[in-house]
């Protein structure tokens, strides 16, 4: 078919949708948390040359079976679903629509904080049952907590904002991060990531998923943290050692727990956290708001057509631009 975008997931915002035709291209979508084999089937049938990338997986395989595919987009930051490395052999740079969503984002985890230090789900579940708890009740009073932020991207850096206006102590690790991004927004800088884990009363992850990162979240980092201590995740499930937070809640060393975001996604109809009132849960939407769909879908796209139409892209957008400049260097030499 040719002049194809193809959108892995059921929607994209109807701005992006327009630039999209306004460059004389159509898009097609996968079903919702389609598997690779579906994604493959789609790319084959339409030849689209650009991937707008929202749910599923994009390994290796799919990219085989695409020698037409010449970008892909990710649909916000987190490009664990991406085989970034197939794609630089490829070739295909993989771009990421940086800063898009952190508002959206860092209002959610802002959400989740509030919500489970301030145990509203359990105490509207009591009232509603006939319980009036206040006779006995404790609250906790967040102004002056440390709030921890592993990571010190966009998002962080939007909820480290917020944060300040609710008179939060903030501490950061990134080991990426120029000292100026934590001057900018008052975060007391820890070197080493255990030391975060030391002084976080309430812990934000803000960080990527990969393979220094997954589970950086275990049973040694949550020991390290204070006693009656939160979590917050609205990064990546797989940060997260999920049977240790589930152990260091249930023993009483974690206070509770605020997650956007499982390991695998959508979890089992039995996961172990369903069971527990101290964790707040919601389905993977902390950046799915109106106006962050518009700004990551339009962001997502207009790299497409920067690609295809031979514009200069952002380097800080281009997520595998070390990959794709080091296989090319190893081509040339082998030519050569």
């Amino acid at each position: 078919m040719g002049k194809t975008i193809l959108v892995t997931g059921p929607d994209l915002d109807p701005a992006a949708e327009r630039l999209v035709t306004e460059h004389g291209y159509k898009t097609v979508h996968t079903p919702a948390y389609a598997d690779s084999a579906v994604i493959s089937e789609h790319l084959e049938a339409s030849g689209a040359e650009g991937i707008v990338s929202r749910m599923g997986r994009i390994d290796a395989a799919v990219m085989q079976a695409a020698p037409q595919l010449r970008v892909i987009s990710k649909h916000g930051v987190g490009v664990d679903n991406i085989d970034i490395e197939a794609a630089a052999e490829r070739g295909i740079p993989v771009l990421v629509a940086t800063g898009a969503n952190a508002v959206s984002v860092a209002e959610h985890a802002i959400a989740l904080m509030l919500a489970t230090v301030k145990r509203l789900l359990p105490l509207d579940a009591g009232l509603r049952a006939g319980r009036w708890e206040k006779a006995g009740f404790s609250g906790r009073e967040i102004a002056g907590s440390t709030l921890g932020l592993l990571g010190m991207g966009a998002i962080a850096q939007a909820t480290a904002r917020f944060a300040k206006g609710l008179g939060l102590d903030l501490v950061g690790h990134d080991p990426f991060a120029p000292d100026s991004v934590f001057e900018a927004f008052d975060v007391r800088r820890c070197e080493h990531v255990d030391d975060l884990f030391a002084a976080s009363e309430i812990l934000s992850l803000h960080c990527p998923l990969n393979d220094q990162t997954r589970e950086i979240l275990n049973a040694a980092a949550i020991a390290r943290m204070p006693g009656g201590s939160h979590v917050i995740n609205t990064a990546r499930g797989g940060l997260i050692d999920e049977a240790a937070l589930l152990e260091g809640i249930r023993s009483g060393h974690l206070a509770g727990a605020g997650l956007d975001t499982f390991a695998s996604e959508p979890p089992a109809a039995d996961h172990p956290f369903f069971g527990e009132p101290r964790i707040v849960l919601t389905p993977h939407i902390g950046g799915v708001t109106r106006q962050a769909g518009a700004r990551v879908g339009v962001e997502a796209v207009r790299g497409i057509f920067q690609v295809l139409e031979g514009q200069p892209v952002p380097p800080e957008r281009i997520i595998n631009r070390k990959l794709l400049a080091a296989t090319a260097a190893t081509r040339t030499n082998e030519e050569g």
